[in-house]
């Protein structure tokens, strides 16, 4: 018999919305005060850590639930991708290449964060908890592991393609995504934390972001020179370009798939380093960042003007809210030597984004999304590169996609190494 969901005060999904619309406005509106008890509050917690944070309380106080709310899907199929198109518009892809190779170097670097961290996490815990780590046959705890390092490498698909290879028991997956989104989301929350420092991060990292500022700079500059009081035409026009290109892509991203898997054996074993192929999402995803790299290349770009990536940036918020929802903090504790061995994980990978960062000088941007770009993916890398600002957007998307590219191979290295480490 499997779990029943506890029901939570609000079921109805438009009151849902309704209160992650209230706690987003209530957040903007203290934020935006200049003096007073709110202004001291955000110069330490980030707007948007506290976006995210208020919907997690929701949902660790029994008032919402992301198990039975749909909202998220929502988020992440519909708005997710208008907002890409949006904040993609006005890209400058000679300024992005100029960024250089520290952004690969970082997200690499978080990767192999990933494939080393769980190893030797299985080690420290085996040495206070060796139950903790133990299983014999389907049920060994490295099999469940196994689907983290997929989705912490990678994303959804490659985190189905481990549970498939590796055919951990299902009645015990719960625990193991559970592991996942708490770990994930903490390790998320302080990422956001650290945006708020980036100067004084950057400065003790003796980081060069001379071409990060120029990006910003150009983009900037172009905002200024073409922007206008937007018209009723100006809103209709976006929209219409925002979600015209995310019925395309899940039009094509959902025919790409269906074909890919009916006519190649690689992609539609689960198996497979190709399966990743086989998910719509990623299809997704990658078509409507080339629809709105393509648009930048028209006239469409000038719509920066009229506050595209604003609106984008609107639904990204709306997107970090129904993120928050997926976290229930009172679930922390509940098996504390699995979520032990999760958070020793995320520390070895952050230790490791840190060590290197500080030896190549790298920007606390390339170190927050190329982390963010393998452990929450595609949903989360464009959040964390948005904060820092809306022309930055691409980069965590671009990264996000590499994800699922390396995703299936490094979350099989890592779990190898999982299985030799726990028969020690």
């Amino acid at each position: 018999m499997p779990d029943l969901i506890t029901q939570p005060l609000i079921t109805n999904d438009t009151v849902v919305f309704g209160l992650l619309a209230l706690c987003l406005g209530f957040i903007f509106y203290t934020s935006s005060l200049k003096t007073g008890l709110w202004s001291k509050f955000y110069s330490v917690v980030p707007a948007v850590l506290m976006c995210y944070l208020l919907p997690a309380i929701l949902t660790s106080t029994g008032i919402v639930s992301d198990e039975i709310s749909s909202l998220y899907f929502m988020a992440s199929r519909y708005l997710l991708p208008a907002a890409l198109v949006l904040m993609t518009l006005s890209i400058d892809l000679k300024a992005i290449s100029n960024l250089g190779s520290k952004a690969i170097i970082m997200f690499l670097t978080g990767s192999v964060g990933i494939i080393i961290g769980g190893p030797i996490a299985i080690l420290i815990v085996s040495i206070f908890s060796p139950d903790t780590v133990g299983g014999n046959d389907f049920d060994a705890i490295w099999r469940g592991l196994s689907t983290i390092a997929g989705s912490w490498i990678g994303g959804g698909a490659n985190q189905a393609a481990m549970l498939e290879i590796f055919q951990y028991n299902p009645e015990k997956y719960g625990g193991m995504v559970l592991i996942d989104i708490v770990v994930a989301n903490v390790w998320m929350a302080i990422v956001l934390l650290g945006v708020g420092k980036t100067k004084q991060i950057d400065k003790w990292l003796k980081a060069d972001t001379s071409a990060i500022e120029t990006l910003k700079l150009k983009v900037t500059e172009f905002t200024d020179k073409i922007t206008r009081v937007p018209t009723l035409r100006d809103y209709m026009i976006m929209l219409s370009l925002a979600f015209t290109a995310v019925g395309l892509a899940h039009f094509f991203g959902d025919h790409i798939s269906t074909y890919l898997e009916s006519n190649f054996d690689a992609i539609s074993d689960k198996k497979s380093f190709l399966s990743f192929l086989g998910s719509a999402f990623f299809w997704m995803v990658v078509i409507a960042t080339c629809l709105g790299i393509a648009l930048s290349f028209t006239k469409a770009k000038n719509y920066e003007g009229a506050g595209a990536s604003k609106i984008g940036g609107l639904f990204i918020y709306i997107l970090v809210a129904t993120i928050g929802m997926k976290m229930d903090l009172g679930k922390v504790l509940e098996n504390p030597g699995l979520i032990a061995i999760g958070f020793i994980w995320i520390a070895i990978h952050a230790g490791l984004m840190i060590l290197v960062a500080k030896l190549i000088r790298a920007p606390y941007f390339f170190l927050a999304v190329g982390s963010q770009a393998n452990v929450g993916g595609a949903a989360s890398a464009p959040v964390v590169a948005a904060e820092f600002h809306p022309s930055l957007t691409s980069v965590g998307v671009l990264l996000a996609v590499l994800g699922y590219v390396v995703g299936t191979g490094g979350a099989l290295l890592c779990a190898y190494l999982m299985e030799v480490a726990s028969s020690l």
